[in-house]
């Protein structure tokens, strides 16, 4: 069953983890995939899934994504996610990256662009959910064509988890949202 939350943001965290913890019952999902700036969102996930057998995998925003050189996972949080098990990635978005500098500097979009924001049309946290399982399974951390949940959010905190079917970059379309877990109505 979906569950569908008033508005976007953080203050669902707390239910999105509820969603996840639910459906992880089941017992056919070995990777939980979530999307963390600060680190704080990941912690929260790590220690509400420790009593799992799952893999928790943590993907931040790239460095420079604020400011040039600078990472904005908290090197705290980094280190206590990497003493639970968690994987984090910072690594480039799969949905902007080089085709945002473009269109920053050219004007126009890009194709990339255009996949992103017609996924925001189901939400930024959804966008982010798909976005993250590209990013982590062309980075080894998760396997292409094996079911796993993904939970992104829009902006920190976290409002909308799926389970789907992940794919390489270079195979994008093969990609499979199979079950929304939760997501916000938007405003």
């Amino acid at each position: 069953m979906t569950t569908q939350f008033e508005a976007p943001g953080a203050g669902n965290t707390s239910a999105v983890i509820q969603c996840v913890l639910d459906r992880i019952e089941i017992g056919d999902i070995e990777h939980v995939v979530v999307a963390t700036t600060t680190g704080d969102t990941g912690v929260r996930f790590m220690e509400s899934l420790k009593e799992t057998n799952l893999q928790v995998v943590c993907v931040t925003h790239h460095m420079g994504f604020r400011d040039p050189n600078q990472s904005e996972l908290e090197p705290l949080l980094k280190s206590q996610l990497c003493k639970g098990g968690v994987q984090v990635l910072t690594m480039s978005h799969a949905l902007s990256g080089v085709a945002r500098s473009i269109s920053k500097k050219f004007g126009g979009t890009s194709t990339t662009e255009l996949i992103a924001h017609t996924l925001r049309l189901f939400g930024q946290g959804m966008k982010v959910c798909v976005e993250i399982a590209v990013m982590a399974a062309d980075a080894g951390a998760i396997p292409a064509g094996r079911d796993v949940i993904c939970v992104g959010g829009s902006g920190r905190g976290a409002d909308a988890a799926v389970v789907l079917r992940p794919a390489h970059m270079n195979a994008f379309f093969d990609m499979k949202v199979r079950e929304i877990l939760c997501w916000p109505k938007l405003p």
